[in-house]
């Protein structure tokens, strides 16, 4: 019989009236925009951290979008070189299964491989999708039109440039980048594949207008959904410690190099690591003396980077706890 974890089994944010939300202007206007451009859109893929299979998924896009079944959808869990092998793949795929029986296509990719099965599978699968589907007002058009969509910082735009590089062996065309809210609008088509001529439209990252599940949201914030100093740092380091003390993932304690072992306590930990790294900096105190403190922003940043290069091992944050 395993000994009872004695870390913390519950995430509480600071206050009780505190929330992990971001949803600024352009939020709104892209999802308005993406409803707009539907009629011209032949399929819709759905990009999503694959180390949060199953949280975070902008409920909107089923409601508004997805949900009614007319336009085939594409589940396009990227990151899969920080998520593990095709055990935890398999794993997943019977969760989203079981909570979403309706979806049938989904993909497994690392945009950061342009051999990667999962990246070269979508083209093919989308242009399956759209030649077995009724297209309407479509019906006519030889090319097709596929709307890229997901919540923020999850690989959309990197997809994007990956596929337009292997089929038209050509250069980037949509922005991208490391953090949150890059892609501020809808944008123009992008040409991917001569024959047919497809497209894909390039989406803002949307998230819920309000996240009322905390965990939900501290696991956003945790993979760079939203801008960290939207939520501080430092919670999003101490969210990381309690779960992997919580899964008894003890990893950090030698990546941290911690000499003290397991903790629950972030101050502690991250007091600790500042230390031995020499992470120092001087702060004014209020009767105007400089005294040098350890750097603890500086230490929860480290430890936040370890978890997103995958430092820390493969992680599911969406795993259930045994």
């Amino acid at each position: 019989m395993p000994l009872a974890n004695p870390f913390r089994t519950v995430f509480r944010l600071p206050s009780r009236n505190q929330r992990v939300n971001w949803f600024p202007g352009h939020m709104t206007k892209g999802m308005r925009q993406i409803q707009q451009k539907l009629r011209t859109v032949d399929c819709i893929v759905e990009i999503h951290d694959a180390r949060i299979p199953l949280a975070g998924r902008n409920s909107q896009f089923f409601e508004t979008i997805t949900g009614n079944g007319v336009k085939p959808h594409i589940l396009v869990l990227n990151k899969i070189d920080l998520l593990g092998g095709s055990k935890q793949q398999r794993g997943i795929l019977k969760q989203l299964r079981s909570q979403q029986p309706e979806l049938r296509n989904i993909l497994f990719t690392n945009c950061k491989d342009q051999r990667n099965h999962g990246v070269l599978d979508i083209l093919p699968l989308a242009t399956k999708l759209v030649a077995e589907s009724s297209r309407f007002n479509r019906a006519q058009s030889a090319e097709h039109n596929i709307m890229i969509i997901g919540v923020p910082n999850v690989g959309k735009s990197s997809i994007i440039n990956v596929l337009r590089n292997v089929h038209l062996k050509k250069r980037s065309a949509a922005r991208v980048g490391a953090v949150a809210g890059v892609t501020r609008s809808v944008g123009e088509r992008i040409k991917i594949q001569e024959t047919p001529s497809v497209y894909m439209i390039d989406t803002p990252g949307i998230l819920q207008p309000s996240v009322t599940d905390d965990e939900m949201g501290m696991k956003l914030a945790l993979v760079g959904c939203l801008p960290d100093h939207i939520v501080g740092e430092d919670l999003i380091a101490d969210y990381l410690l309690f779960w992997l003390n919580k899964h008894r993932r003890y990893e950090y304690v030698d990546k941290l190099e911690l000499k003290s072992g397991p903790s629950d306590n972030i101050s502690a930990v991250l007091a600790e690591y500042a230390q031995q790294q020499g992470m120092f900096h001087r702060v004014k105190q209020y009767n105007g003396q400089v005294e040098t403190m350890t750097n603890l922003l500086s230490a929860a940043r480290k430890f936040i980077s370890f978890f997103r290069t995958g430092q820390l091992g493969p992680i599911n944050l969406d795993e259930d706890c045994t």
